[in-house]
């Protein structure tokens, strides 16, 4: 099966790029310069996944990812060269997938889409409960979590905050959501809580908690569990 692919950005070079590389690599591409263009064509045909850029000629895309995240669930990545993180946050939690920086690589923009996708298929079928990396093996069912062929022994809040993970595996998991998730909507401004709890974890799944390979940092914006 062909997935589908809308690209909107009203750059021509970047749009050009981004339309003959995800070409090459099987998918269909249809392209859109404004938000107008862009919710006609969706209002037509839903893509697979929703390439989206913000600084568009008539408005600002992040009215484009809150009026279809209303109506559908397709991935959105959001592609921009803002910077700010408080931006960054807004957009995840107003619906986007993920986020990427311009400038960007070819490579690095294939492999969102492909994570985009991948939890949009998951989250469709069934819910995520095992994720296996490495040395790594969470079995959500099981309530097991595996290290270097030992089992851990979590709390019952470290597992929470790591299922919560790992439900969302290869997605930036905002502060927010995370601490709405395991503690409660009241707790969303107590931040310290994240980072005592991810230390703890890193301290029981990482090889180096200081350099960890599993539970990754977005550094103002949220955690993410690697999946690759």
């Amino acid at each position: 099966m062909t997935l589908r692919v809308l690209v909107v950005e009203d750059d021509r070079e970047i749009r050009s790029m981004m339309q003959s590389s995800l070409a090459v690599e099987g998918f269909s591409v249809q392209t859109a310069v404004s938000v107008s263009e862009a919710g006609a064509l969706l209002q037509h045909d839903l893509p697979d996944i929703l390439v989206l850029d913000l600084g568009l000629p008539d408005g600002d895309g992040m009215v484009l990812v809150q009026a279809v995240r209303k109506r559908h669930n397709l991935p959105i990545l959001v592609v921009s060269a803002r910077h700010q993180e408080a931006q960054k946050i807004q957009l995840l939690d107003a619906g986007a997938d993920d986020y990427l920086t311009k400038p960007f690589s070819v490579g690095e923009l294939l492999a969102r889409i492909r994570v985009a996708l991948r939890h949009r298929g998951t989250t469709l079928a069934a819910a995520v409960t095992l994720h296996e990396l490495d040395d790594l093996r969470i079995d959500l069912t099981e309530r097991l979590v595996q290290s270097r062929n030992q089992i851990l022994h979590l709390t019952p809040t470290e597992f929470k905050l790591l299922a919560c993970l790992v439900r969302n595996a290869g997605r930036v998991v905002t502060h927010r959501q995370l601490l709405t998730d395991v503690w409660g909507a009241e707790f969303t401004e107590h931040t310290h809580y994240l980072r005592l709890y991810m230390g703890q974890l890193r301290a029981k799944i990482e090889v180096d908690p200081a350099e960890p390979r599993h539970l990754l940092t977005e550094t103002g914006i949220g955690y993410r569990l690697a999946t690759v």
